[in-house]
């Protein structure tokens, strides 16, 4: 597709220098972020006619007053699996497409989700630091892990990305459960359908589901308390998953054994309370940053609003 310069895109945020070189080499491209936010509703009055496209991803989407400032807006891309900043509600009404990239960070999502929970159970980064400041000389023994083989995992979610990380801790020997919206029928995994049970029967508890009012901190109180003192808490799915203040004070006071965070709920903001805990790992918001995925993702993106402009239907589309 050559390059129309008739019509523009905006994006909510930066993304990836190879993202934004090929959507410059194809289309007007507008950065939000280079614009003085006191300027920003006067260029949105100049420019909206010809913004016919907006790419953003999970963490800046496209809530309805952005939508509404758009009005030649027909497509929406979304550099993400995730799709709760978006109001898909509101793209209904309007008529507007929403596409996104489904497949390609499964599995870069289901890999760190392991990462995050050998790490947590080994505590691995607590163990590098003890090595890089020189303390395992001065200091020797500093107690016992746990191990991760065999364990019990239960999987809150079970798509593409919860049965990938599945697949992953089957080869540890685990037993796996789940619990979802619905039973899988070809699932031979073993179905709960109340999260407080899935989290009583497992030692180990991911969260991989997509982020709804209904699953907005399915991880409460409740839940902490039935996966108990040696339990441990895996969050590769949306900060809102988990009741943060809730997940803290488990921590704090041990009523929860370990967690390997990817998100939060309050991005980036994080709670300071668990910086010093060694049964914690936290990572911000990884998991599907590694360079083939987001050259795939950004591959993706630019197939959909081809595919969109030239009439064609779009290879990823979303059902509104």
């Amino acid at each position: 597709m050559e390059k129309n310069s008739k019509i523009g895109v905006w994006m909510t945020c930066p993304m990836s220098t190879y993202l934004q070189d090929q959507l410059s080499q194809r289309f007007s491209v507008y950065k939000p972020w280079n614009i003085p936010s006191t300027s920003k509703p006067d260029f949105l009055r100049h420019h909206s006619p010809s913004i016919r496209a907006l790419v953003g991803n999970g963490n800046y989407g496209a809530n309805a007053e952005l939508i509404d400032s758009l009005p030649s807006l027909e497509i929406i891309a979304s550099h993400s699996v995730g799709l709760d900043q978006i109001d898909l509600v509101k793209c209904k009404h309007k008529g507007i497409k929403v596409s996104y990239t489904p497949d390609e960070l499964t599995d870069e999502v289901a890999d760190l989700a392991i990462g995050l929970l050998l790490a947590t159970l080994r505590k691995i980064c607590f163990c590098d630091g003890l090595v890089r400041s020189g303390l395992w000389k001065k200091m020797g023994h500093f107690g016992l892990a746990t191990k991760f083989s065999g364990k019990s995992v239960g999987i809150i979610g079970l798509g593409r990305i919860g049965l990938a990380i599945a697949k992953r801790a089957e080869s540890f020997g685990c037993t796996i459960s789940y619990c979802s919206r619905s039973q899988k029928v070809d699932s031979r995994y073993k179905y709960y359908p109340n999260v407080i049970d899935l989290a009583s029967n497992c030692h180990i508890l991911i969260v991989a589901c997509a982020l709804t009012n209904e699953t907005y901190h399915i991880v409460n109180r409740q839940v902490i308390d039935a996966l108990g003192s040696e339990g441990v808490v895996i969050n590769i799915g949306r900060g809102g998953h988990i009741d943060e203040p809730e997940l803290v004070s488990a921590l704090v006071e041990g009523r929860l054994g370990g967690a390997g965070l990817d998100v939060f709920e309050h991005e980036p903001e994080v709670p300071e309370q668990l910086f010093g805990l060694d049964n914690v790992v936290l990572s911000p918001h990884r998991g599907s940053a590694t360079e083939e995925t987001r050259k795939n993702m950004a591959d993706l993106i630019i197939a959909n609003l081809e595919a969109h402009f030239l009439g064609k239907p779009l290879p990823t589309p979303v059902a509104l």
